[in-house]
């Protein structure tokens, strides 16, 4: 029967064991010199081969040819442990055994030799799920066991073991394996499998691993299934339902220029491919984290990033992007992947994530000098600034505060219908966000719930009489803000702001032919920052 590859590829000696020879060094050096312990307790995060050392210990205790500190694995003990035979060598999981009975029980047993082997060894693994009452019963019998009586501790939450029991064992500490040292042990297990395994897919398999090689080997084992092909990044990426490497760099890409026609329709792909979204977003912060590190560490960090990505292309995204700017993505996609798991429909959540990051707010900048940081890497990149608006005379269109109410006979607030024609043509791409915008999104945020919010602030909105144009700059957004819902809340938004009446309607700037706004002049700083859609606040 097939063997899962990474209990076949259990180390069976400490040579063996990748990643920590820190504590597989001092075990071979006690074994030698004969200075062991009576308890020892193993902790470290999963798949950094806790319950492995412990079975290669409990082997070399008993084996009767030692090699250096290993196990002859010839022996009659050692076979004998190693195919299960052998009673003397008990492993028990605490998460199904944790009450006082089963502790009282393996005291009870301590008192008689072992029938076979010169030691008796028991493995309790995942010992912080016992109850405090069969910590209670473990205390005497671990400080004191008889001669021939070892235990091996192990687990992932050190935290949730009493002080009481630390005190009695030696405690070693086992460390994530490094992506390297994974992605050298897969080459090597994949060439003896004969599986054709590449260099960035291992690579990439290490990374997902987190650095547990159990994980790795579990991955490896997915991968390799159902076909003979080489086992690339794009093959990992597609068994593991994430992005590959170059297809997560262009996603990035289109989220850096603001494309979210693009984006979204990557993100689209990967949906229609059976990609987890969750997974996707996980990756997207992963690779945020890399650029961070390039942007602000004055050192060389290539060391430090995920070798899923090469650092001439991290160092290649970063130009002309501020840390603060890559702190608001963080924000933005913690606050996704929080709500992802009880959402109701995970794809639109992940939409609406892309579209905030695609189209930043100010909210979405922790500080006032975060905002200022950003605008100034812009305009050092060549950012064009928006001309100043010019001021309209008393022939040109009509100002806020003069413009009659709407009568009561015309359409709701909220109403679809076609604006009225204007006096004067003006180019779309000339329309300028309205000062109270800003808060009249804010009052209508008490009336929406924050799914509903979020798409106010991917538009812009423009006061023309007795109108409130809210212009979208694509389809995506449009769709979104055209809900029944949304306008009849910023038409009661509007009308507790600015104490009048106002239509709302919703467009797309692509097909608006011709709009006019009233022009208020502004400083230069301002005008930038406006181009630049950064939303500022301004105290008259």
């Amino acid at each position: 029967m097939y063997q899962a590859l990474y209990r076949k590829w259990r180390p069976t000696r400490f040579a063996d064991v990748v990643g920590q020879q820190h504590i597989t060094d001092t075990l071979r050096a006690q074994l030698e010199s004969g200075r062991l312990s009576h308890a020892y307790l193993f902790t470290g995060t999963r798949g950094t081969g806790k319950t492995t050392c412990a079975k290669i210990l409990a082997r070399a205790v008993n084996c009767t040819h030692l090699q250096h500190g290993d196990p002859c694995g010839q022996c009659a003990a050692c076979r004998g442990i190693l195919d299960g035979s052998v009673l003397d060598v008990v492993e028990i999981d605490a998460a199904s055994n944790n009450g006082v009975d089963n502790i009282r029980d393996i005291r009870d047993e301590t008192r008689y030799t072992p029938a076979s082997v010169s030691r008796r060894v028991y493995i309790i693994d995942e010992v912080h799920m016992l109850s405090q009452g069969a910590f209670n019963a473990l205390l005497k019998t671990l400080e004191e066991p008889p001669a021939h009586v070892l235990f091996i501790l192990a687990t992932t939450e050190i935290n949730k073991v009493p002080a009481t029991i630390l005190s009695r064992c030696q405690r070693f500490d086992f460390r994530r394996i490094s992506p390297h040292d994974i992605a050298r042990r897969l080459l090597e297990i994949a060439e003896q499998e004969h599986i054709a395994l590449t260099e960035g897919g291992a690579r990439l398999i290490a990374r997902l691993a987190d650095g547990a090689l159990r994980d790795a080997l579990s991955i490896l084992d997915r991968t390799a299934a159902g076909s003979d092909a080489p086992i690339d990044e794009e093959r990992v990426a597609s068994g593991v339902g994430i992005l590959a490497g170059d297809t997560a760099v262009d996603l990035m890409r289109h989220i850096l220029a603001g494309d979210l026609t693009a984006a979204i329709g990557q993100l689209t792909e990967s949906y229609t491919a059976g990609r987890e979204l969750g997974a996707v977003l996980d990756q997207l912060l992963g690779l945020i984290r890399d650029m961070l590190l390039v942007k602000t560490s004055r050192s060389d960090v290539s060391a430090l990033l995920s070798p899923a990505y090469s650092p001439k292309t991290v160092h290649r995204l970063c130009e002309g992007v501020p840390a603060s700017r890559l702190l608001a993505y963080t924000g933005i996609l913690q606050e996704a992947l929080t709500r992802m798991p009880h959402a109701a429909n995970r794809r639109i959540e992940a939409e609406l994530c892309v579209v905030r990051l695609c189209r930043l707010t100010a909210e979405d900048y922790d500080t006032l000098s975060g905002r200022v940081e950003a605008l100034e890497e812009k305009l050092a990149h060549g950012v064009p600034a928006a001309p100043a608006p010019q001021q309209q005379g008393a022939d040109g269109f009509p100002s806020d505060e003069d413009a009659p109410p709407p009568d009561e006979g015309d359409a709701p607030p909220w109403s679809d219908a076609p604006a009225a024609p204007q006096e004067v043509e003006k180019p779309a791409e000339a329309l300028a966000c309205s000062p109270q915008w800003n808060d009249i999104t804010l009052a209508a945020k008490k009336l929406l719930p924050m799914s509903k919010f979020a798409q106010l602030t991917f538009a812009k909105g423009v006061l023309h009489g007795g109108d409130l144009l809210v212009v979208c700059e694509d389809a995506f957004t449009y769709e979104l803000c055209n809900e029944t819902s949304v306008k009849q809340a910023l038409a009661q938004a509007a009308q507790a702001v600015l104490h009048r009446t106002y239509r709302v309607k919703v467009l797309e700037e692509s097909k608006v032919s011709a709009l006019s706004t009233k022009a208020n002049p502004v400083d230069d700083i301002i005008r930038r920052a406006a181009e630049l859609d950064i939303a500022c606040n301004i105290d008259d």
